[in-house]
């Protein structure tokens, strides 16, 4: 039997199509734009080039580094991402059911990690770098202390709102406790979860450019700061829109798995 969709439906549906081709051909309009105005007014030295660079001479930079080690930095810096990513969330996630287990914890521990979440964690760089060593464990704890107090936070305040009048009706009937956590609270959370990975990803990208900033020997972070020491801000800006798009691309990474989490779930 063939699905029937009427003449109203099928009009949405085009002018929302057409409507999503408009925005895009705006985005690239605006983008190229940008980069023709940017352009023009460095070759007439209205904008001083040395300092604003340009994109002929970036783009000459990006063909160069290709052809050398941007892809081993490119892969160090996703390397210690990832890893610090999943340090972190798993971390974060065991810690926030071990709180929302025992409230008396979870009510001692609550100022301090208020305190954490707003202290600069770039100021625990030299620390961290004495405790554990300079190299990729520095720059991987400093990814894990960035995003660690946001997951707990978040993912606490998530448990802590799951429905009551449910986790009272689960008690009535003598449901333990890791009965209520794993039937009614971690199904509850799947998208405070997914909204924690969405944090996360770019947390622990911060992370690792902030500890690359301040000791490594490879990276993207490192590409930054040595262009800035030898004032190649060619360099600088574009190892700037490479770590733009790897942000980009870990975000939409991110996504995918929402969806896929998503739709297993819908079918189950």
């Amino acid at each position: 039997m063939n699905n029937f969709i009427s003449e109203e439906r099928k009009a949405y549906l085009k002018n929302n199509q057409k409507r999503k081709i408009f925005v895009f051909m705006t985005q690239i309009v605006i983008l190229v734009g940008f980069l023709a105005l940017w352009e023009l007014l460095a070759n007439k030295n209205i904008i001083d080039s040395f300092i604003m660079s340009k994109p002929s001479r970036i783009w000459e930079t990006l063909t160069n580094l290709t052809s050398n080690d941007l892809l081993m930095h490119i892969g160090v810096t996703v390397y210690e991402t990832v890893i610090g990513f999943l340090l972190g969330t798993v971390l974060g996630i065991v810690i926030a059911i071990i709180l929302w287990w025992s409230r008396f914890l979870s009510n001692v521990l609550e100022p301090y990690l208020v305190v954490l979440n707003s202290l600069p964690k770039v100021a625990l760089g030299p620390v961290i770098i004495i405790w554990v060593g300079a190299g990729t464990p520095a720059i991987i704890v400093m990814a894990v202390a960035i995003s660690l107090v946001v997951t707990i936070l978040e993912n606490l305040n998530g448990f802590t709102k799951t429905d009551k009048d449910l986790i009272k009706m689960a008690q009535t009937f003598k449901a333990t406790k890791f009965q209520i956590l794993t039937k009614i609270v971690l199904p509850a959370n799947i998208s405070t979860f997914i909204n924690s990975l969405k944090v996360n990803i770019g947390l622990s990208l911060v992370g690792v450019i902030s500890g690359e900033f301040l000791v490594s020997k490879a990276g993207l972070g490192y590409l930054i700061v040595y262009g800035g020491q030898v004032f190649k801000l060619d360099l600088v800006m574009a190892s700037v829109i490479v770590l733009g798009i790897v942000a980009g691309l870990m975000y939409m990474f991110v996504v995918l798995l929402e969806k896929m989490i998503l739709k297993s779930k819908k079918f189950q």
